[in-house]
């Protein structure tokens, strides 16, 4: 086969004429444009915020402007963005990511977020400030053919993806849930300081002045070298000064690279929180068969590592489809003895009697009077998929959400909420980071032993952008551990109306970080109501007044 191939002269004669006659070699009309664009390109200074200008739908609050340009200004790009829950760390880090675009400095970024945070970041980078940031879809070419990639952590730092992120040179990496990275010992952390990074903002709304190690691993992932080396810095304190509070000079480095704003230094108007505690009697079948769980307790016949009591006493309380799953797994475990075995199947006679779940009736009862969206939190899988059938015998529509869940399955059961279902139905892992302004009511139909938890979830409807008061509504039955949990630890310390975030500080001060086993040890050592009643009254004495005491300083702070 043969082709013609013929080349354009056209050219030639005229670049020839030019030559012969000297010009003209420009147009001064396209050069007046070229000047008047690169004019328009130009940043004039250094000082102040761009980005705002190409976002006029956009309307960033005083304190996420003053955050960005601090982080621009002052800490180089690299800083711990640590505001409370709800205050907009994804504006803030939006904003500043938006900057660095528009100024020039910053083409290539990572993004790293949970799982469940994928496809909203994907969505407010890109309707929010016209990010043309991409959702990692498990294509290898993604990291090297896309500028701004989303992904969550655990994708990342595995392979094939691991080896062609680590050749990447990012200017500008951003990490979501940043306080998951504490711990220097983790896989985790150690991906993360192998990246190759210009800038680096790492979100948290945990706060991290707590602890010395802690925030010296995370300043050591922005800032290698700001707070010394670890073997110098472990010298310099103290065991006595484990706490940043106790040095000035070490608080002084950290807020170098952290900013922190209160939900008390905004001029913000919230909306109110309502709260309502419910009290539900249990049945006569209900109350028989936690008694007869209680009364395990002083069996010595019964394998107490085998037989979580306290776990089954939480699971009764929630519904008899839970204790039952448990109570069916421990038959299938080769070290069930013949006694445990008649103990196991006494209690799942006892399940089968149960006629009905006096929490879910009321449950049914409250959705009816409040008529409009509901997300119910509980703890369990199986007390969700009977609350989901229950609701659907009385004519009410709801929607699953739990971690397990992909993320296009999440997005899209957030979006059957909103358009479609009255009630969510949500596990503790459906309820980290996902936005719900649009609804306005919670129950809490199992109450977590972690009071921080209880302020993640309520963040996920209290927080910038509601415009209504929220509602919540925390279940507890009558004469069991909720009851405990309810009047002596979440009444006492007044928790539900307080400013959550100084919390977690004061739990890890006081060595409580994990207050769950704290509690737990009281519910499993004590041998009667009465002494169960008088230690968690103790636990609850002393948060409160470490709490006062912590509103008090801040107080005296920030009016001297």
């Amino acid at each position: 086969m043969h082709v013609d191939i013929e080349f354009d002269q056209t050219w030639q004669r005229e670049f020839l004429h030019k030559v012969e006659n000297d010009g003209p070699w420009a147009n001064w009309e396209l050069f007046k444009l070229a000047y008047e664009i690169e004019k328009k390109l130009i940043i004039s200074n250094f000082e102040g915020l761009l980005a705002p200008k190409y976002l006029p739908h956009l309307t960033p609050l005083p304190h996420q402007i003053k955050a960005a340009q601090t982080v621009l200004e002052q800490m180089n790009g690299k800083a711990i963005l640590a505001d409370e829950v709800g205050l907009g760390k994804t504006i803030e880090a939006g904003l500043i990511l938006k900057e660095y675009l528009v100024r020039g400095l910053v083409k290539k970024v990572l993004i790293l977020v949970p799982a469940s945070l994928v496809s909203q970041w994907e969505t407010e980078l890109n309707k929010k400030f016209f990010i043309p940031a991409i959702a990692h879809n498990k294509k290898s070419y993604i990291w090297e053919q896309c500028d701004i990639v989303i992904t969550s952590i655990d994708t990342a730092k595995r392979n094939p993806h691991r080896d062609i992120i680590y050749k990447q040179d990012y200017d500008m990496v951003i990490i979501d849930e940043a306080h998951k990275l504490k711990n220097n010992k983790t896989k985790n952390y150690e991906f993360v300081q192998n990246l190759k990074k210009k800038f680096c903002l790492l979100l948290t709304a945990t706060p991290i002045q707590n602890k010395v190690e802690e925030i010296f691993n995370l300043v050591s992932l922005l800032k290698p070298g700001h707070l010394g080396n670890h073997t110098n810095f472990t010298e310099v304190f103290s065991a006595k000064e484990r706490t940043v509070e106790n040095n000035e000079y070490l608080k002084e480095l950290i807020n170098k690279v952290m900013i922190r704003n209160r939900r008390t230094d905004t001029n913000v108007e919230w909306t109110k929180r309502n709260i309502k505690s419910i009290t539900i009697e249990l049945s006569r079948e209900e109350k028989e068969l936690y008694d007869s769980v209680i009364a395990l307790k002083n069996d010595h016949t019964v394998n107490k590592n085998l037989f979580s009591l306290i776990t089954l006493q939480r699971e009764i309380c929630s519904s008899r489809e839970a204790a039952y799953v448990t109570l069916k797994n421990m038959l299938q475990k080769e070290e069930t003895t013949n006694r445990m075995v008649e103990i196991i199947q006494e209690l799942m006679r006892k399940i089968e009697l149960v006629p009905k779940n006096s929490k879910a009736e009321k449950a049914l009862e409250v959705i009816q009077q409040i008529n409009d969206k509901v997300i119910i939190f509980t703890e369990y899988r199986a007390t969700q998929l009977y609350l989901q059938w229950f609701l659907q015998q009385h004519g009410i529509t709801s929607v699953p959400f739990r971690g397990g869940f992909k993320r296009s399955k999440k997005d899209w059961m957030k979006e059957l909420f909103k358009n479609q279902a009255q009630v969510l139905i949500a596990t503790e892992a459906g309820g980290e980071g996902i936005n719900l302004q649009f609804c306005n009511h919670i129950i809490n139909y199992d109450l977590p032993w972690n009071p921080m938890r209880i302020e993640q979830r309520i963040g996920r409807i209290h927080r910038l952008g509601q415009e209504r008061d929220v509602h919540i509504y925390n279940f507890a039955t009558k004469g069991t551990v909720e009851e405990h949990i309810l009047q002596l630890l979440y009444e006492k310390i007044n928790l539900f109306e307080k400013v959550i975030g100084k919390l977690d500080e004061i739990l890890s001060r006081l060595d409580l970080s994990n207050i769950e086993s704290h509690i737990e040890d009281i519910l499993a050592n004590s041998e009667s109501d009465g002494e169960i009643r008088i230690k968690m009254d103790n636990l609850s004495s002393i948060i409160n007044f470490t709490l006062n005491a912590e509103e008090v300083h801040h107080a005296t702070a920030r009016y001297s």
